[in-house]
């Protein structure tokens, strides 16, 4: 996924990019717990271009995971739909301080600063690999759920909770405000 910073207008120049697992396995960065695989192709859609030597991008990145919900472990698709948007400066003879933004402004022709919106350019030509990883790394929930209110597994049987009630009996929640439930619970008796 490269766009070639010479033949940018003062028009938008819409590009479209789509890849599937392979890309995101060869890509995808190691040891980060991510999910191994697409369920749906990568797709990107992007319209660039130039305003004197500063590049534009904006963007938009779709595909799904998935994933495995942490309350219930139940399997479900998490689909993912994100904007991005980009203004790019020439990195002229500047170079980064951090070893690996350099890497990354030799290897992908461009480097992102902490904020993600802008950053540096070298070269004919700018790679979109790292900018999409970043994209969907932000974008991959800490914690999946399948949903809002799942109830998730019961302590007790491991029922899935969300196709109802277990029939256990309710554990009580060790809860450091729990000697002052007591302590009310006295003082109401009294």
């Amino acid at each position: 996924m490269k766009i070639r910073v010479d033949l940018l207008t003062a028009t938008p120049t819409p590009l479209h990019f789509e890849e599937g697992t392979s890309w995101w396995q060869a890509h995808m960065p190691a040891g980060t717990g991510l999910p191994r695989e697409l369920a749906e192709p990568l797709r990107v859609d992007v319209a660039a271009h130039s305003m004197g030597l500063d590049v534009y991008l904006e963007g938009r990145v779709q595909t799904a995971f998935d994933l495995e919900c942490g309350r219930c472990i139940a399997r479900y698709r998490q689909p993912l739909d994100e904007t991005f948007r980009l203004v790019l400066e020439p990195a002229g003879a500047r170079s980064p301080t951090d070893p690996e933004t350099s890497k990354a402004l030799a290897r992908d022709g461009l480097c992102l600063d902490d904020e993600f919106e802008t950053g540096w350019y070298r070269g004919h030509e700018i790679g979109l690999d790292a900018v999409c990883l970043e994209v969907i790394s932000l974008a991959l929930p800490v914690k999946p759920l399948c949903r809002e209110d799942c109830a998730g597994l019961c302590a007790r049987c491991g029922a899935d909770l969300n196709q109802g009630a277990c029939g256990c009996e309710q554990i009580a929640q060790n809860s450091p405000f729990a000697v002052l439930g007591a302590l009310r619970d006295e003082h109401r008796r009294s």
